[in-house]
């Protein structure tokens, strides 16, 4: 369901070459990379259930997007091309990566180091209680 007051996308466009989510908000456009997308997917499979433990996944460098839908008017469900394909977008949480981008991907890099995880090559998954870390 949409929450109220929450700023809706004017626009949302796939850029393949870059591996890119353009999506634009009034006042603000935002290009998220789909390995970002991937990596904090709004999914309980990557978010845990109550926010209590994220899921760490490295090897995803050049995950591709390979579907994208509208879930009715507040959301998109994304598909990407290892098979990941729940959690939904909503135009909140969209706005949300987008804002904290910089943030959000300097303390996933940080935790990818620490867990002896890369971006390339490495498909391992480690599971980490935020409480505990940095």
């Amino acid at each position: 369901m949409p929450q109220t007051g929450s700023p809706i996308p004017t626009a949302i466009k796939l850029h393949q070459k870059s591996q890119q989510l353009e999506v634009a908000f009034p006042g603000n456009t935002y290009l998220l990379p789909y390995e970002y997308l991937r990596v904090f997917s709004p999914s309980a499979e990557v978010r845990g259930h109550g926010n209590q433990q994220m899921t760490l996944i490295g090897g995803k460098k050049n995950v591709q997007i390979t579907n994208i839908e509208a879930v009715g008017r507040y959301a998109i469900k994304l598909t990407f091309d290892d098979g990941h394909d729940s959690g939904l977008y909503t135009w909140q949480t969209l706005l949300e990566l987008g804002q904290n981008y910089s943030s959000n991907w300097q303390q996933y890099l940080h935790r990818l180091e620490a867990a002896g995880l890369t971006r390339s090559s490495d498909t391992a998954v480690k599971t980490f209680n935020p409480k505990y870390s940095d």
